[in-house]
């Protein structure tokens, strides 16, 4: 899986307004000098989470972003989902639409499985678990197998 710069900065940016989810108005500077964020970047980027609905803003002297709604119901999965799209694709199509014939007929199901997989991880965990630093048994269960931390060539 492929994570672009723009889902690292939005998930950054959420986990941000989620640590400091007190009622309080946070203006759009203050979230890329803390997460060292290109400004004008991260605006293109804010725009993108408010259309989806994951964060709310106010224009003017007293204005900023805050949270759409509770980080602990808001997924990585969403955010990603919101400045990407699909969590994975083919060829831009979504894994059940392609057909693949011959010897390749059964790559759909393994394109289905590493969906399934993504969605495991990523649905389950919230802003809340990364900022509380609680994240599922199950992830850190994952992340425990040495292999985890390994490179892989290609």
């Amino acid at each position: 899986m492929h994570i672009t710069a723009r889902v690292d900065y939005a998930v950054r940016t959420l986990l941000e307004l989620a640590a400091i989810d007190d009622g309080r108005l946070t203006k759009a500077e203050t979230l890329a000098t803390a997460q060292a964020i290109p400004h004008k970047f991260l605006e293109a980027v804010l725009a993108d989470l408010r259309r989806g609905g994951l964060v709310h803003s106010r224009r003017g002297p007293e204005g900023g972003y805050w949270l759409a709604r509770p980080a602990a119901e808001i997924s990585i999965a969403d955010i990603i989902r919101t400045v990407e799209g699909p969590l994975a694709s083919v060829r831009g199509e979504r894994p059940e639409d392609v057909v693949y014939s011959g010897v390749a007929e059964q790559l759909q199901t393994v394109w289905i499985a590493v969906r399934v997989n993504l969605r495991a991880v990523l649905e389950e965990v919230s802003l809340a678990d990364v900022v509380s630093g609680e994240l599922p048994g199950f992830v850190e269960q994952l992340t425990k197998d040495p292999g985890a931390w390994e490179r892989r060539r290609a």
